[in-house]
């Protein structure tokens, strides 16, 4: 996994060098922002998932902040906010209406508005429009699905961590004579 992992992710080195980190380059220095160990990589996945519901571009801007301040793998934060996409985030969105109708009490008539037609020109202010008709139910939702998804998250590479472990263990004693 951690092989993985270090191939696809830049280099502690390629990050510090980048001219526009610059003004932020002293808080890049501690260790567990480039480690890949159970600890610092759940804690990346959890905050890239609970930041990948942040509208608009700041998801992986709030994602570096956090992993940061928290001290867990930056790379892995960042990358992990990449689960919302064009694709995705309409029906994330949708869930987390439904969580927010089913936690804050809304009427069980509360229907969803329909998705507007998006054109280049006026593609922002119809999205947006879009998610003001939601309401309520979705302030109440996107919190819970992105707390929800970030101790999932949390969780699956803890135990998926550790099932690595203990196999590799086994079969480096099923190798032993």
């Amino acid at each position: 996994m951690r092989k993985l992992l270090r191939r696809y992710l830049p280099s502690r080195e390629s990050i510090q060098q980048n001219r526009w980190l610059q003004p932020v380059r002293q808080w890049l220095h501690h260790p567990n922002l480039w480690h890949l160990n159970r600890r610092s990589t759940a804690g990346g996945v959890a905050l890239g998932l609970l930041c990948g519901l942040v509208p608009g571009p700041l998801q992986m801007l709030s994602a570096a902040l956090l992993a940061i301040w928290l001290r867990v793998n930056l790379p892995v934060a960042v990358f992990a906010t990449l689960y919302t996409n064009p694709f995705t985030i309409v029906p994330l969105y949708l869930l987390a209406h439904q969580i927010g109708v089913g936690v804050s009490g809304a009427p069980n008539g509360t229907s969803v508005p329909i998705f507007p037609e998006v054109h280049w020109h006026d593609g922002f202010s119809a999205v947006w429009g879009w998610l003001l008709a939601l309401g309520k139910p979705l302030l109440v939702g996107l919190p819970l699905l992105a707390i929800g998804l970030a101790v999932l998250g949390y969780g699956v590479v803890r135990l998926g961590w550790r099932l690595m472990v203990i196999w590799r263990w086994r079969s480096r004693a099923a190798r032993r004579p």
